[in-house]
């Protein structure tokens, strides 16, 4: 028997409105104004190998990366840029640093935006206006990228260090520049490895100017540094309706730098949520090795993108009860497992069937999310 439950879809919640920017193109990507909060990430290959940067940039897309930015450092990836451009499944963003060459070479390449340095690049103030008409012509947008790593030796001295204050001045002093010869099409990050002085730093950036921001924390370390540092910079903003684009940076597989922005972006409600998995903590009441069953459905479920919240909770006394918003669940102990839909007792299954049976019920739960429908509860 299947039960339609009917149910009605309340209002997303958000914890702030986003902050009105102006809105520029990255390729055929919308950043700030009203468009989504875009992901970005780096690829890792030199760019000249074109194979191997193609191959990062599928599985980056696959991951889903809405932009990706490329090295380009010598004369050899500059040449590169227009094949890689040409078949890239999303833009692609040239990262300069030093020479100024460069950055005409990616504009004439086709590249979706082109990221200058100003505290890297040699002589870069008296070349902004031709670069500016080379960007216009091309429909070539620009970011701003101030870190506190290159900061311009004269705001060193100013402010003694690379602070929220220097950082801002920075990236102010070059948008005058742009602006001075009419150009508005970029984008502006201040990033600094410390998450406070780069929540600081955005803030006081926010009140400034009404261009999009780019966040992100440089340098933010391995993947478990990286990830917290990143969540709690970037939710704090977020949480405040600062930011049109993120890049989590991450000493790891870029793949997992998108992985980590997206599941960021979901769990504030600023992208459509994908599959999640929610599990209830280990405690003395557990009756199951709960870990390991929420590892065994997550891995199970792996390539699966419909917007299902699968629970793993280890009590069948509180499960059900706690797991009750999700989509599909399992409240397991004493051997076996209550799965459940929507806090519905579905059926009871023998521990060792429990992850066959939430795969089952979630691949025909997917399908029906594709055909259109809503999910039906089938009780047995």
């Amino acid at each position: 028997m299947t039960v339609n439950l009917g149910m009605p879809t309340p209002p997303i919640p958000t914890l702030a409105p986003r902050r009105k920017t102006r809105q520029i193109k990255v390729g055929d990507v919308p950043v700030g104004g009203d468009a989504p909060i875009s992901v970005q990430s780096m690829t890792t290959t030199k760019t000249h190998d074109v194979g191997a940067t193609l191959q990062q940039i599928a599985a980056l897309t696959a991951a889903g990366c809405d932009i990706v930015r490329v090295a380009c450092p010598t004369d050899k990836d500059a040449a590169a840029l227009p094949a890689i451009v040409a078949r890239s499944p999303i833009p692609v963003i040239a990262d300069i640093h030093f020479q100024p060459k460069y950055v005409f070479a990616a504009i004439e390449a086709g590249c979706g935006a082109v990221r200058v340095n100003p505290g890297n690049i040699r002589k870069f103030d008296d070349q902004v206006e031709a670069i500016c008409q080379a960007a216009h012509e091309h429909g070539t947008s620009l970011r701003i990228g101030v870190n506190a790593g290159s900061l311009d030796p004269r705001l060193l001295a100013k402010h003694g260090s690379a602070t929220a204050e220097a950082m801002v001045e920075s990236a102010l002093w070059e948008a005058s520049l742009f602006e001075q010869v009419g150009f508005h099409d970029f984008k502006i990050s201040v990033k600094h490895h410390d998450p406070v002085v780069m929540i600081k730093a955005y803030e006081l950036l926010s009140q400034e100017c009404d261009y999009p921001l780019h966040l992100g924390v440089t340098e933010a370390g391995p993947a478990f540094q990286g990830t917290i540092k990143s969540a709690v910079a970037f939710g704090h903003l977020l949480a405040e309706g600062i930011g049109d684009t993120i890049r989590v940076s991450l000493s790891d597989d870029p793949v997992e730098e998108v992985k980590v922005g997206v599941k960021i972006l979901e769990s504030l409600n600023l992208r459509p949520r994908g599959l999640e998995i929610v599990s209830c903590p280990m405690c003395g009441r557990c009756q199951v090795d709960v870990l390991k069953l929420a590892n065994d459905v997550t891995d199970a479920l792996e390539g699966v993108d419909a917007p299902l919240r699968v629970a793993v909770m280890g009590c069948v006394v509180n499960g059900i009860g706690e797991g009750r918003e999700a989509d599909l669940g399992v409240a397991a102990g004493n051997g076996k497992g209550k799965i459940f839909q929507h806090g519905e007792v579905i059926t009871t299954v023998p521990e060792n069937q429990i992850v066959d049976t939430l795969v089952s019920e979630a691949h025909r739960m997917a399908a029906e999310l594709d055909e259109g429908g809503a999910p039906e509860v089938t009780v047995s």
